[in-house]
């Protein structure tokens, strides 16, 4: 049998494995990107080329008061604070000055930035320059209700950037778990949305029927028939932002391209390249899946894993399983996750869920569900164990310790094996 090598990251350290070669269906891994080197001129070619509108020189004009919305902290890998100097200069060359704009944090139902976290993110020279303001989903003094979405849930936004002449939604596009993609029409909402709404739209992803937990539509890739997704659209077009300038991100974390233009269709555009880059077609479900996702930072706790363990499961048949190597240093950070594990019933879950939406919640109840489907094996250090088995996982130290838990669980020598060493970004799409 001709054996071959596998290392999976662990940390800062990595694990092997030596696999039959013939039982592997797929060895998942992103389509190599190059990363961009000159970022201003790259800025700068798309918002003078945008995708279907003006240029941004023809979108504003001189004395309007214009936003530009950028992510918080949680987002600082979309690294605002590199081309947002290039966005004030174009707006700066078609006559809007630095007094008429301004910065809005969109931190959804997160907690406000600090002023050493606005420069973080934005960058010192632009905090200098700009007035950086915190979204506030509670703070109705602050709030304007624009309308109603067709499933009923109110468009209730920031005042100051419904108020706005001319908004910018800046943002990076990447899979998301229940959005099908992030970036877009997310600065809206949750980014700058009443508190209210954010519930109302983030109760989309959740089964209609109160006990049979999750929506099947909600999940990564997937925008057409995404009920959470279209109430997002429906969010964002009744504010009609003026502009998008979103990046798309190589594997290695640097700019491969940035889209600009019309807040929807420049959007698309960027959804196709990041399905280009880390989706992978696949017309198999393996009965094992063996993923890493990638070391430190992305496995240094369950729910940075998560992202490991969902992609990991859409490669799995229904009744096989999935090992995934997730050191977890701070298995239990952060504590609005781990919280959410003293719900032992995933109906409990569920119906907490549905009194307090909260994404971390959402995780949870997916380990629930994904845990009934496919055997979720989670090779970590072994002081990990006891909360590995609470989130409902199993936990095993060792390749060779979670290889032998799968054989038993599947009954046979003879299975198909899918390799994903990349597992936090790439994305197999079963169809």
């Amino acid at each position: 049998m001709n054996m071959k090598k596998y290392q999976f990251g662990f940390g800062e350290s990595t694990m092997e494995l030596s696999l039959p070669v013939e039982r592997v269906l797929y060895d998942i891994k992103g389509t190599p990107a190059e990363g961009i080197v000159d970022v201003p001129s790259a800025v700068r070619e798309a918002l003078r080329n945008p995708v279907g509108a003006l240029p941004l020189s023809q979108t504003v004009k001189a004395g309007d008061k214009v936003v530009i919305t950028v992510g918080d902290i949680t987002r600082a890998w979309i690294k605002h604070d590199q081309f947002l100097p290039t966005l004030l200069s174009e707006l700066n060359e078609a006559g809007v000055t630095d007094d008429d704009i301004s910065i809005v944090v969109t931190l959804g139902a997160h907690r406000p930035l600090t002023d050493a976290e606005n420069i973080t993110v934005c960058g010192e020279e632009v905090c200098h320059r700009i007035k950086v303001y915190q979204h506030d989903c509670k703070d109705k003094a602050n709030l304007v209700q624009l309308g109603t979405t067709s499933n009923g849930v109110p468009i209730i936004v920031n005042r100051r950037v419904a108020e706005a002449d001319k908004v910018i939604l800046t943002s990076g596009i990447v899979y998301h778990l229940m959005a099908g993609f992030g970036g877009g029409r997310k600065a809206i909402m949750p980014g700058v949305s009443a508190y209210e709404s954010i519930q109302g739209n983030h109760t989309f992803c959740l089964h209609k029927e109160i006990g049979k937990g999750l929506n099947v539509n909600s999940v990564s890739g997937k925008l057409t028939g995404n009920e959470m997704n279209e109430d997002m659209v429906q969010h964002a077009a009744a504010l009609n932002p003026a502009f998008l300038l979103n990046a798309v991100f190589t594997p290695q974390g640097k700019f491969a391209r940035f889209f600009a233009g019309h807040w929807h269709e420049a959007w698309l555009a960027g959804c196709k390249e990041v399905e280009r880059i880390y989706g992978i077609a696949i017309s198999q479900q393996a009965d094992l899946t063996i993923a890493s996702a990638g070391g430190f930072p992305r496995d240094i706790n369950l729910y940075q894993g998560s992202k490991t363990i969902d992609n990991a499961y859409m490669a799995t048949r229904p009744g096989g399983v999935a090992i995934c190597f997730l050191e977890c240093r701070d298995i239990k950070e952060p504590p609005d996750f781990s919280d959410w594990f003293k719900y032992s019933d995933k109906y409990d879950r569920e119906i907490a869920l549905r009194a307090g939406f909260t994404v971390p919640g959402f995780i949870a109840l997916k380990f629930a569900y994904m845990a009934e489907a496919v055997s979720l094996i989670i090779v970590t250090k072994p002081e990990n164990a006891d909360f590995v088995r609470a989130a409902g996982l199993i936990p095993a130290t060792s390749a060779e310790q979670a290889m032998q838990i799968a054989r038993e669980k599947l009954g046979k020598d003879d299975f198909t094996i899918t390799v994903m060493t990349e597992a936090a970004t790439t994305v197999p799409l079963f169809k």
